[in-house]
């Protein structure tokens, strides 16, 4: 993500503020220019952004709840920003412990969406037609002593569960250890479940099918069982060399949404890099000349056409900071690895996300547009993904 500053007194503020530390002003992300503003009040609730000065702007419904920080136009008819209009369920907010999951949940959400838009993405909701994308933020039964089965995180035809426990530090980390994941975050979970979600919108019945079946594998292999297979036997030897996760080998599904999701993880780190204009060039013993993998972070990684410029970006850069993270006694921050075979998933990924842009870019043409595609998806019978 790039980096914020106060319209108002320069002082830089992060994605998720509501206040200049600086001048005090209120803030708030204006999503029709992608820019967390300043704001000035013109009375009834409403606000002026310095980022978009000829709008008048509303907050968010959610901000209510002090959930959300982004802005509404005053002539919108929704209560809620673009990406809390997805939301079809959220927890108990009455009980205190599920208000914090929560807050913590959408601030992971609106990361993704912010990822979402500067891809130019399409974003249909569950108001434009009965499969768009909409998300359920459940809390397991046994937590309020009810009855009934525990909650899954998974995707099904447009819409994303999350377990709010997931939101709990130690929980999430108790069940990373459990899985034997080396990464299992928020974030992570929706990078990952919206990944199945553009695979029905971006792939599903795209000319491009085939050529995905011949990267990722043939998804109308018995998903249900592949994950039983995989849970009871683990992923096969060598999996590093041909996918970015185990959990990846358990279905081409699971592949291309891990994949997916480390596309934005690629995009979006790399974004806050070049924010930094973060230099690399390691002092090595082999080093051919001074410049010799020199990499200037310089660019933007969502308008960069050419993967391979994101890919060598990326790998020195992982490198630096796995070491600098090694140096302060923690675990690497990318402990992946990026193979010939993994790169050409992402370089499938990329084209994909590059195709859609050639879509109409407004929500509403963009629904017209996926209705037909996703609409598909009804006459289909499948086992929710996870």
């Amino acid at each position: 993500m790039k980096i914020f500053q106060c319209q108002a007194c320069d002082q830089p503020i992060s994605f998720e503020s509501i206040a200049c530390e600086s001048c005090e002003r209120r803030l708030g992300f204006v999503a029709g220019v992608q820019e967390m503003s300043a704001l000035e009040p013109s009375g009834d609730n409403l606000w002026h952004a310095y980022a978009d000065p000829g709008t008048r702007l509303r907050f968010c419904a959610n901000a209510a709840f002090a959930a959300c920080n982004w802005m509404v136009p005053v002539d919108s008819a929704e209560p809620y920003c673009i990406a809390c209009r997805h939301n079809r369920v959220v927890p108990d907010l009455t009980v205190e412990w599920n208000l914090t999951r929560w807050r913590q949940i959408e601030a992971a959400k609106h990361r993704l969406f912010y990822t979402l838009m500067r891809l130019g993405l399409p974003l249909a909701s569950r108001e434009q037609f009965s499969d768009g994308l909409a998300f359920d933020f459940l809390a397991d039964p046994a937590e309020s002593h009810a009855a009934g089965s525990p909650v899954l995180t998974g995707h099904d035809s447009g819409l994303i569960t999350l377990n709010i426990a997931e939101a709990d530090d130690a929980e999430r980390e108790r069940r990373r250890l459990l899985f034997g994941e080396f990464y299992r975050t928020l974030l992570g979970h929706f990078r990952h479940e919206i990944g199945h979600y553009y695979w029905d919108v971006l792939v599903r019945h795209d000319a491009s099918l085939a050529t995905c079946r011949a990267i990722f594998g043939d998804e109308s292999h018995d998903y249900g069982m592949a994950l039983q297979q995989h849970y009871a036997n683990g992923p096969p030897p060598h999996w590093e060399e041909t996918h970015v996760s185990s959990y990846a080998t358990a279905h081409p599904w699971e592949d291309f949404a891990e994949t997916f999701a480390h596309y934005l993880h690629i995009v979006d780190t790399l974004e806050t890099a070049s924010a930094f204009e973060i230099q690399v060039r390691p002092k090595l013993r082999s080093a051919a000349d001074d410049d010799d993998g020199h990499v200037v972070i310089d660019f933007d990684p969502y308008r960069a056409g050419d993967f391979g410029r994101l890919i060598a970006a990326w790998m020195p850069l992982t490198y630096a900071v796995n070491s600098l993270n090694r140096s302060m006694g923690q675990p690497a921050l990318y402990p992946f690895k990026l193979t010939p075979a993994v790169i050409s998933k992402l370089a499938f990924v990329h084209e994909r996300i590059y195709a859609a842009r050639n879509a109409p870019a407004t929500e509403e043409a963009g629904a017209d547009m996926l209705k037909a595609v996703i609409t598909g998806l009804r006459q289909r019978v499948a086992a929710p993904t996870t």
